[in-house]
Parts: C-alpha cells; structure tokens; sequence
C-alpha cells in the first residue's frame, strides 16, 4: 500500500509544534481535499480566494494569504475562484449524498440490492456508481453490502433460536454462502458468536514495562489483544468485557515467551514483532490498520494522510476513530498517527504513554 506524505519536509519529531499556516501551506501544496471547508487562501495578485484542494497554478508564498472562511476573505477585498467555487463548500456534495442515499437501501434492504438498482436509485449509471461509491467509501458496494449483512447476522446470532433461522434472518439466501467468510467476519464461528463467545479459548498474561502494565491475550490464531495501564486488575476486567462469554486463561510457560516478546516491543517500539496475529474489526478499520502498519518507524503520520492512504480522504475522524479502537498496542502503531499541527491529539492507552513511545523510536 503506498503511504502519501509519510516522508513530508515537515519535522518529523514527537510532538514538534508547527505553526498552523504552515499545515495550511503544506495543504494547499498537495491539493488536500481533507482540509476543504478548513480554511480558504487568498492570492493577492489575483484578487481570488480558494479552496485548498483547487487545481490552479501555484502562487508565490509571498502572495498568499489564508482565512478561516470565505466570508472574511471576502470581507478583506477578494472574489471566489470560479474553478473550485469556494463558497459552495457549505453545499451538500452530490456524489457524497448518492452514496449516502445508496448506504441507507443497503442497511434498509432485507437482501443486498444489485449494482443497478442501487445506480438507478440515486441516478447514476452502473459503472459511474460503483466509481464513484468506493471513491467515497474505500470499498465496492458489494463488499459495504457484505460488511452489512455480516453486522445484521452477528446480531440475530445472540437472539435467534437457531443459526439457521439468523443466517436467514440477516438476509442470506443459502447457508453455503454465509459459512463461507463467517468467521473471517464474525471473528469466531457463527455458534460460538450465538453463546456470546462461550467455548472461544484466549490465553492472556500480564507483564510489566517501563510504560506500566502490559496485557497481551491470544486465541488459537495470535495475538488478539495488547493493552497498556497502570492497573492490571483494570486491564483484566478490560479483557473481560470484550471476550464476556470466552474462556479466559492464564499463560502457561510458552506464553511467557510470548508476553516477554511484546514487552520487549512496548520497550523498543521500533522493532519487529514475529507472533502471528488475529486482529478483528470492520473492513474499514482493517484498511486503516494495514495502513498504520505502513507508517516507518521513527516518522509519523497524520489523521488526512491516513485517510488519503486507504482512499477515503474526507474520512478524517473516522480514522480517527479506528486508531482509539484499535486493540493491539504498539503492534499496530496508532502512536505514530498525529495531528495535522504536529499535536499528539489523544491516545487510547495515555498520550503521555504515546509520548514515551515516540521519544524511544525517535532515539
């Protein structure tokens, strides 16, 4: 996966403080669609204001000018862009409510509708749809729609009678299909998601490191949980309450090994971590975590280069929040991901841990 912007001019310490003009320059340099609606630039020679993302050729620094809206451009003398039409931001984007409009019939429908009823629905052809749809998204409305279904059976997993009545229920024409990717989905088998998770066997174990306490859990397939506090009694009830139905137990001595590995990481981040993982999440959040995992070690990344990496460049707090749900500590390194204005912004485990982490790629 290529990895836009990663290796920017801007510093690349923890926690520099950067002038916000200076993100605001670095914006308009790659035509960030992120920051439109952020703030507009004004060109003095021109007389015209735009928005960061406008193809028009660039100025020089010395002309350029930025506002935090369009309204006080216009107020210190300049017209809006004719190219980029500026002071349409405010306007709903319509390729950005088509697939809006497309989300709701698929979370609405009791079966996946096809690619041309969806097209259809919202005026589009076919092939301009699906374009225009993982442009938006980041994935293809078969697999949104999949995502969906894969949601609405994890639900009427927990209530129905049997798993033939929910694989039904949620839509499925055949069981075939469901079982299929059921547990590249579910993240267990579709029986075991009906008992809330009872008969799934994590093992986990709690270490210590110059962070604080460190939980690492891990099913038959690898490591599905790193988790940093300064209470492991905390960190344990954490566990709990994400597996409330699997059979948690202790380590045994080959775990040891396991949990000395990933403290050894927790101690120097910038190393690789050799333990198979199973991480667990939507297909989104599975995009953005293949993409932290991109992020070299040493440098950082922001929120908009993240979400321009797995395609969805507006997704900015979705991002976001895909970082704070991420639940594998270090091993995928959400520490790396910072603010456009070179803030830490939070972290799920501490920002002062966030802190400790970069200071020790760093060194």
């Amino acid at each position: 996966m290529s990895m836009p912007m990663i290796e920017s001019s801007r510093p690349n310490l923890p926690g520099a403080a950067f002038r916000r003009e200076d993100a605001w320059r670095e914006a308009v340099r790659r035509r960030d669609r992120a920051f439109d609606g952020v703030f507009v630039f004004a060109v003095r020679t021109t007389g015209v204001y735009c928005r960061p993302s406008c193809a028009s050729r660039p100025a020089k620094r010395e002309n350029v000018s930025f506002f935090a809206t369009g309204e006080a451009a216009e107020r210190a003398g300049f017209r809006a862009c004719k190219r980029c039409r500026p002071e349409k931001l405010g306007a709903p984007d319509p390729q950005v409510e088509a697939v809006r409009r497309a989300c709701e019939r698929i979370a609405s429908a009791q079966e996946a509708p096809s690619l041309a009823d969806l097209a259809a629905r919202v005026g589009l052809s076919p092939f301009h749809f699906h374009r225009v749809f993982k442009k938006v998204t980041g994935v293809t409305p078969k697999a949104y729609a999949a995502e969906m279904q894969a949601r609405r059976a994890a639900d009427k997993l927990r209530t129905a009678e049997t798993v033939t009545e929910a694989i039904y229920d949620a839509g499925f024409n055949s069981s075939s299909r469901f079982y299929e990717t059921a547990a590249a989905r579910l993240g267990m088998t579709p029986t075991a998601v009906r008992r809330g998770g009872k008969g799934a066997v994590i093992r986990f174990a709690i270490g210590q490191a110059s962070l604080g306490a460190v939980l690492v859990a891990a099913t038959e397939k690898g490591v599905c949980a790193i988790m940093l506090g300064d209470d492991p009694d905390a960190l344990a009830r954490a566990l709990q309450d994400r597996f409330p139905r699997a059979e948690l137990i202790g380590g045994d001595e080959k775990f040891e090994r396991t949990v000395a590995e990933v403290v050894g990481l927790v101690e120097a981040p910038g190393q690789r971590l050799d333990l198979p993982l199973d991480i667990r999440g939507t297909a989104f959040q599975q995009r953005v975590w293949e993409a932290l995992r991109a992020i070299p070690r040493g440098r950082t990344a922001t929120y908009a280069e993240i979400a321009e990496a797995v395609g969805r460049p507006r997704a900015v707090r979705a991002v976001a929040q895909a970082c704070a749900a991420n639940p594998l500590a270090v091993a995928i390194p959400c520490h790396r991901v910072v603010r456009t204005d070179g803030d830490l912004s939070g972290y799920r485990w501490g920002v002062e841990r966030k802190r400790k982490l970069l200071d020790l790629e760093a060194a």
